[in-house]
């Protein structure tokens, strides 16, 4: 069970990227006048934002809490925060 759970959080952190490579291609081509729909645009808004949210929630229990250690999940917080850098080349077209 827990091999299948890192590997949901694993595929969680790219399952965007077929959906960023879209955009992005979409996003570059002159040809289609260089825009996304902004019903697909405001979805990955939202997703983005979520995630920046969640890294947000990490440094704040990091913060507050009496133990450091009793909320460090390495495969959490390496998965979390590549997804936000991933999202972070989408904020650059939004």
């Amino acid at each position: 069970f827990e091999i299948s759970w890192a590997f949901s959080i694993y595929l969680e952190a790219v399952a965007i990227l077929p959906q960023l490579h879209m955009l992005t291609r979409i996003a570059n081509n002159t040809a289609e006048g260089g825009s996304v729909e902004n019903l697909t645009a405001h979805y990955i808004f939202a997703l983005g934002s979520y995630r920046a949210l969640y890294v947000l929630n990490w440094v704040y229990r990091l913060a507050t809490q009496k133990h450091w250690g009793s909320y460090w999940d390495p495969i959490v917080w390496v998965s979390g925060v590549v997804q936000t850098l991933l999202y972070c080349d989408f904020f650059y077209y939004y």
